[in-house]
């Protein structure tokens, strides 16, 4: 990482994040918006990835290629399968999508409609994990797609940071698919640095903290009409 100044990125505090006796390194799968060659997405996700392995997580990419439209085929398909079995197998995610025509691309969004609210194996995909948005736009800087983003986060019931990054003019910022030196490449490493801590400082808490009065309540009826049912005061 030739654009971080030496001492200036500084290693993960775990004790302070309460993750002593940490087993394994924080999960983080990342998501791009594009389907192109030179897809400045994708280029933006990488440089988060290498700052987030240099932080002590490990990280994983899903291909979007031949990902096919939400309904078009059903769960069984080989990349809905590859994609779901990351999205369980993380403990946070980076969404890095492209602006156009004003929103996120339909490659990003169909990779977030494939990922159901719904447990698969009786593990929700998305509840309680860490996200961290970011865009790249071929103009002016905009946060429309990482606002867009950002609400279907909280949809998805994942623990969205507060940190965002707006890449403008993306192909001025870019060459030969790593990020020129500028406060926008610094922007992404505070990005990242905040996700892994968010990650790290929510990880074995995210059952507590996604458990819902709600839910506990529909539970108990579900149970009180099985238990009536069985004992006749139905």
């Amino acid at each position: 990482m030739p654009n971080v100044v030496p001492g200036a990125l500084q290693p993960l505090d775990w004790a302070a994040l309460g993750a002593d006796g940490i087993d394994h390194p924080p999960r983080i799968l990342l998501l791009y918006g594009s389907l192109r060659d030179e897809s400045y997405s994708r280029c933006a996700a990488e440089e988060g990835a290498r700052v987030l392995r240099a932080l002590g997580c490990e990280t994983r990419f899903f291909d979007p290629h031949s990902l096919p439209l939400v309904d078009d085929a059903d769960a069984s398909h080989p990349k809905v399968a590859e994609l779901r079995d990351l999205a369980l197998w993380s403990e946070g995610m980076v969404w890095s999508s492209p602006e156009r025509h004003g929103a996120m691309t339909g490659v990003m969004k169909t990779q977030i409609d494939w990922l159901p609210l719904a447990p698969i194996g009786g593990i929700r995909p998305t509840q309680g994990k860490t996200l961290a948005l970011m865009q790249v736009s071929g103009g002016s800087q905009s946060f429309n797609a990482v606002n867009q983003m950002r609400i279907l986060g909280r949809w998805m019931r994942m623990v969205t940071i507060p940190n965002q990054s707006s890449v403008p003019k993306a192909w001025s910022e870019f060459d030969k698919g790593r990020m020129k030196p500028s406060p926008l490449y610094n922007r992404i490493v505070d990005v990242m640095e905040e996700l892994a801590r968010f990650t790290v400082l929510t990880r074995g808490r995210k059952d507590m903290l996604v458990d819902r009065y709600s839910e506990r309540v529909e539970t108990l009826e579900q149970v009180h009409k099985r238990v009536n049912k069985k004992s006749g005061y139905t």
